[in-house]
């Protein structure tokens, strides 16, 4: 008896173990955004915003991303009184290799009224300059729902919105945390390093 038992038992460590090392299967493209807090799987959504998912895929296929920050963020003490309160974590190329970043092309604007994508909690999308096409490598995730950003909303000088492409799917806790780190003037103090973005799908 025992040691039918302890066959049992054993069967179900194996049973264990092998489900333990089987790499998650995602549906849809996804990637992980490495920090030193912890990792942020964040799933991409190329039939809402095929040209952003597409462009943002090709630079973290190209290893753009390697060693470079978060470097901006927005609090709620850091604004106005009278206005919408936005909070968000923004990174990229900017502080650490801006030279490549500015010899990328912009993306066609894909707005929220095209992909019925809204600036929610965990939200990630582009950011961009006051040109509709100017975003590229840049990006901001979402750590509050953001009207102002979407297609229509007071956030962009022409009123066209940012272009969101994709939602946290896990780690949302280490966007909170990093966005609670010391900053200066929005902008965060130090850097917090992305070690890397890599593909899980």
């Amino acid at each position: 008896m025992f040691a039918q038992r302890f066959k049992y038992f054993l069967l179900i460590l194996a049973f264990i173990s092998a489900s333990c090392t089987q790499p998650k299967k995602y549906t849809r493209p996804t990637i992980d955004i490495e920090t030193y807090f912890g990792d942020i799987i964040v799933e991409l959504y190329p039939d809402k915003a095929p040209k952003t998912v597409a462009a943002f895929l090709s630079y973290v296929d190209s290893g753009y991303y390697k060693n470079t920050s978060f470097y901006r963020v927005l609090k709620k003490e850091d604004q106005p009184i009278n206005v919408a309160k936005t909070q968000l974590i923004q990174g990229g190329l900017w502080q650490t290799n801006i030279k490549k970043q500015q010899t990328i092309p912009g993306i066609p604007l894909e707005t929220t009224r095209q992909t019925g994508l809204l600036h929610t909690e965990g939200v990630i999308s582009l950011a961009r300059n006051e040109e509709p096409n100017s975003g590229n490598t840049e990006f901001f995730i979402c750590l509050n729902d953001q009207p102002d950003y979407d297609y229509g909303g007071d956030a962009s000088p022409d009123k066209k919105g940012y272009v969101t492409f994709g939602k946290v799917i896990n780690g949302m806790k280490y966007v909170k945390q990093i966005h609670e780190q010391p900053d200066f003037e929005t902008n965060l103090r130090p850097p917090i390093a992305i070690i890397n973005i890599k593909r899980l799908n």
